[in-house]
């Protein structure tokens, strides 16, 4: 065995060596540092920690005109730290102003209205996350305007909308007491909402003062309608601003009516439900209810206005109803008992169907002529005896079309809405986009500071 050395295997005399060097390295750094060693996880850089940040305040006064309007919103929020208190005066009164506070306490807003031309105070205190307090107090005043407009949610010219029950084609009606020169915005504050909802319907502008809307198609029976002008605070162009919110609620009725007036045939038929009634008051009106319609023909006055006997053609929404009427030739300019087309008469049971005078009556002479020969001066002429139900069973809203006659309603001609294509109608719009079905009903707010 002389001669013969013992050798370890290579793998170990590695791996002491390995350990060795570890464990120089390990005490060196122990030694340089002079603490002991600390184990990090992969990629474990350590941490730090930023300062805390005092509060700091965004106001919307700031970014507000001198005098805001009441409808401007007043906000008060708070980055590095939350609000411990804010309240809005109205100095005058000494009133608070009503503000809701953010559940993490980081933003409050005024819940209630301010009024025009009011001075209010407006302090907000908050602590930042360095633990300092951060106090801001700011006074202001609202805007006067130069004037102010009330809308009037109506049926048409003699009846409003709230509380009542109409017909199928009743349209929404808002009228301005106050000539409106920025359309778009005036729309904006406009808003029709329906249960059921989901009806496709669109405003259009009859001139300066009026604006309708009116859904695509009849109503559906027994909707229910809230009509909501938000124009408190609004700017509607010229120096003119929203006097006061309004709203109008109302119902159509749980049956629809339409009466196709035809002037060839000289009969009326009246639609139920989309159903034809074919007997009324015993008798068989599957032909229709014989009518007597505009004879046609003009006169000429001496002011150069021609008045012309045909009874306009196009759907005629019902707007009011009278026990008894006087009618008079004198009220579109013929005064000379001696023209044949004088008249001033009383009638009972007399429902307009237009602006100029065009009515669905009774009549009880020349009984004979009805649904043979058109005699009126542009009314439709009813017999009494259908005339009684039609009086009854009929309603502001409903529906009277006429055919043939040769001479179209006018769109301003009383409610003359649904002579205009849906497509036609949305051109009278003001902000020119598609229509969006009505949502639910909603509510409206009214200021009080």
């Amino acid at each position: 065995m002389a001669g013969i050395r013992r050798t370890r295997p290579g793998w170990l005399t590695l791996r002491v060596v390995g350990v060795a060097a570890g464990l120089l390295a390990l005490t060196a750094t122990a030694a340089a540092c002079g603490k002991a060693p600390v184990w990090q996880q992969p990629g474990d850089m350590g941490s730090s920690s930023a300062a805390p940040q005092p509060a700091a305040l965004t106001l919307s006064l700031d970014t507000l005109a001198p005098q805001p309007s009441p409808s401007d919103p007043i906000t008060a929020s708070v980055a590095n730290g939350t609000l411990d208190s804010v309240t809005l005066t109205n100095t005058a009164t000494g009133k608070p102003v009503a503000g809701d506070l953010s559940p993490d306490k980081k933003t409050w807003t005024n819940s209630e209205q301010l009024g025009y031309d009011k001075p209010y105070q407006l302090v907000v205190s908050a602590t930042g996350d360095d633990g300092q307090r951060k106090d801001v107090t700011k006074t202001f005043t609202t805007l006067k305007p130069k004037n102010m407009t009330l809308p009037y949610l109506r049926a048409n010219v003699g009846t409003l909308l709230n509380g009542g029950t109409f017909g199928v084609g009743q349209p929404v009606t808002v009228w301005f007491d106050e000539r409106i020169s920025d359309k778009a915005a005036a729309e904006r504050t406009l808003s029709v909402t329906t249960d059921p909802p989901g009806i496709v319907g669109g405003w259009y502008w009859m001139d300066d003062h009026e604006v309708h809307w009116r859904p695509k198609d009849y109503w559906p029976v027994s909707t229910k309608v809230t009509v909501t002008a938000k124009v408190y605070g609004k700017d509607m162009g010229g120096g003119i601003y929203g006097q006061q919110d309004v709203t109008a609620t109302f119902k159509i009725a749980d049956h629809s009516h339409l009466a196709v007036a035809d002037h060839d045939t000289k009969h009326m038929k009246i639609y139920q439900d989309g159903v034809q009634i074919t007997n009324i008051a015993g008798q068989d009106v599957t032909a229709g209810i014989p009518i007597s319609m505009g004879k046609g023909g003009s006169e000429t006055q001496p002011s150069g206005v021609v008045v012309d006997f045909r009874t306009n053609s196009g759907p005629h929404v019902i707007t009011l109803s009278y026990d008894v009427y006087r009618m008079t030739s004198a009220s579109f300019g013929i005064t000379n008992p001696a023209s044949p087309n004088f008249y001033d008469v009383n009638i009972k049971k007399a429902m307009r169907i237009s602006g100029d005078g065009e009515f669905v009556h009774s009549r009880d002479w020349d009984v004979s002529q009805m649904g043979v020969l058109n005699t009126s001066h542009g009314c439709v002429n009813v017999p009494v005896v259908y005339m009684d139900w039609f009086y009854t069973t009929f309603r502001a809203g409903d529906v009277v079309d006429v055919k043939n006659t040769g001479k179209n309603l006018d769109l301003r001609n009383g409610l003359g809405d649904w002579t205009l294509s849906w497509d036609n109608w949305l051109k009278g719009s003001a902000i020119p986009a598609s229509p969006s079905p009505t949502p639910g009903p909603s509510a409206s707010s009214t200021p009080t500071n």
